[in-house]
Parts: structure tokens; C-alpha cells; sequence
């Protein structure tokens, strides 16, 4: 056992002040840019912002010395040293003041003169069928974006008025792009409100028009939502518009991200006394199934509490 160190509130100061994304670079971490965060390629669910993080799936976070003593297993005394330089005598600068920038207003990214490229990339790539992407095109809640040839993912708000858009792109090659466009309202993703009281809930709209097309069966009775990520925001406010949907089942992606979140949100919606199921699809999402040919005569699911 290494002797106590007594450090200084000077020194817990500029430990906690290290700016996180050089310190990460510096011991050769890769970082993805999302937004004004970045997000840690080795686990996506962790993203840093100057000496700030946050665990997405953990639902915690703080500063620079609790993030070494998450991330790397550290004790609070190892997590001071390394971040005041003691490790090879190496010294991390510390992050800028955050500016608090005011929100960008949201707005539609402009829309090209037609649908071709999202059409082709929606039924060739994602085998969606096309009365499902007529629907939604005809609905004004996709299209294709001018700039890019992007697919947008519309959402409305109570009124029908948009407030929030997401992005995915309709190229193969190379890695592919998917992002919510900047002021968008995370409660009013993409989403079908139907006349009866059953709500779907999906991580991604793509996973949705491809459950769609897996189960065509008069869908337009039921509701359906993607949360374009797995916080709950969305499935609250739509529960809050219609006191009909009464049953919530949590189509999220067969990953570990996406089934603590779903095991999160089942356990939020049965306090809450809905009755709320799980179901999963055969590989790790319903695109995949999809594409790979997965035929159920219907989906099987779990409800009742999760264990």
C-alpha cells in the first residue's frame, strides 16, 4: 500500500478541472465527435465534454477525478496522482471555461425536389416495404434532405408541428452517419399515434418501418415511437397525449445497451401502472431481422415484470 497523500484544495481543483478529451487522446484513446460531447469509441455509452462526463447507461457522472476512478478502476489516491501528473511526469492541460452557448432554434433541413436516393436506400439496402415509406412520406414525417440526400426522420408535437428531426444517411459505403438535428425536442421523436391503446417503442425509426414491414397487419390501429436513442422522454410525453394507450412494449435493440435501457423503462412504466412488455428481435435489431430474412408468424414477447 502506497503512504496517504493529503492533497490540497488547490490541488483537488486542478485535477477535477483536467480537460478529459486531451487526457483521453493523450493515453491514446479514440474519441467520436457527438455534438459538443465526444463519445468514447471503446464504450459508446461514456461521453466527455472538457473535464465532464457522463455514463448513459450507469445514469451518472461528474468531473475528472470520478471519471478515472469509473473508467479505469482506480482509488480516489491513484485517480489524484495520474491527473496531477505524477504518472511520468506527464501533466494534462485543463479544459477551457464552458461557454454556455445559447441553444441553436430549431429548424427542418431544407428538402430536395424528390425521394429517389431515400426510396432506393429504405427498399434496396433495408428491404422496407414501400407502402410503409409512402406513408410517411406522404405524412410529411420523411423525406430526403437536400444537402446530403440524407433520410429525415420527422417529429411532431401535439399540434402537428415539427420539433424534431433525425438524420441517417443514405450512403453504404464507409461508415454510416445518424444524428438529431441540432434543437431538437428529444419528448417528440419520430412516431404513429394509432386508435387503439398499444404503444410500440424503438430505438431507431429504421427499426421501426422495418417492424412495420415485418408485421403489416392492419399497424396503423397501434402507435409507435423511436426514441433515436434509448432515453424515455418520448414514451412519456406520448403517454401524457392519449390516457387510451394503456400497454407499452419495448422493441429495443438485442444489445446490452438496449436492454438495460428497456429493463429501465419497463420498471419506470409498471410504477407508473402501465402494463409493459419486452420484446426482442431475433439478431440485434428489426432491420436485422428484416434484412436477414427472419420470418415469425408473429411476435412473441414477455410481459409482466422483468426479473
Amino acid at each position: 500500500m502506497g503512504t496517504y497523500i493529503h492533497f490540497t484544495d488547490e490541488q483537488k481543483e486542478r485535477a477535477n478541472s483536467v480537460d478529459l478529451e486531451e487526457f483521453l487522446r493523450q493515453r491514446g484513446e479514440k474519441l467520436l465527435r457527438a455534438g459538443r460531447e465526444s463519445r468514447l469509441a471503446r464504450v459508446h455509452h461514456i461521453t466527455v465534454r472538457g473535464n465532464e462526463w457522463y455514463d448513459h447507461i450507469a445514469r451518472q457522472g461528474g468531473h475528472a477525478v470520478s471519471f478515472v476512478q469509473h473508467y479505469y478502476g482506480m482509488s480516489y489516491q491513484e485517480a489524484m496522482e495520474l491527473l496531477l501528473g505524477n504518472e511520468l511526469g506527464a501533466t494534462y492541460p485543463a479544459a477551457e471555461p464552458k461557454r454556455e452557448e445559447p441553444p441553436k432554434p430549431f429548424a427542418l433541413p431544407p428538402p430536395h425536389t424528390d425521394m429517389r436516393r431515400v426510396y432506393a436506400y429504405l427498399m434496396k439496402q433495408r428491404r422496407v416495404s414501400r407502402e410503409v415509406v409512402t406513408h410517411f412520406a406522404r405524412s410529411g414525417l420523411l423525406y430526403e434532405d437536400a444537402q446530403y440526400h440524407n433520410c429525415v426522420f420527422v417529429g411532431t408535437d401535439e399540434h402537428g408541428v415539427p420539433r424534431h428531426a433525425h438524420k441517417r444517411s443514405t450512403n453504404s459505403q464507409g461508415k454510416s452517419f445518424k444524428v438529431n438535428v441540432e434543437g431538437s425536442r428529444p419528448q417528440h421523436s419520430f412516431h404513429h399515434v394509432g386508435q387503439d391503446g398499444l404503444l410500440y417503442v424503438f430505438e431507431a425509426p429504421i427499426d421501426l418501418l422495418s417492424f412495420l414491414t415485418l408485421y403489416p397487419d392492419r399497424w396503423q390501429e397501434h402507435s409507435y415511437v423511436a426514441l433515436c436513442g434509448t432515453g424515455g422522454q418520448a414514451v412519456r410525453w406520448i403517454l401524457e397525449q392519449d390516457p387510451s394507450l394503456q400497454s407499452v412494449v419495448l422493441c429495443l435493440d438485442h444489445d446490452e445497451p438496449g436492454q438495460t435501457a428497456a429493463r429501465r423503462l419497463q420498471e419506470e412504466l409498471q410504477g407508473a401502472g402501465y402494463h409493459s412488455g419486452i420484446l426482442l428481435p431475433v439478431h440485434k435489431d428489426w432491420n436485422d431481422d428484416l434484412v436477414q430474412g427472419q420470418t415469425v408468424t408473429g411476435p412473441a414477447m414477455t410481459m409482466g415484470r422483468s426479473m
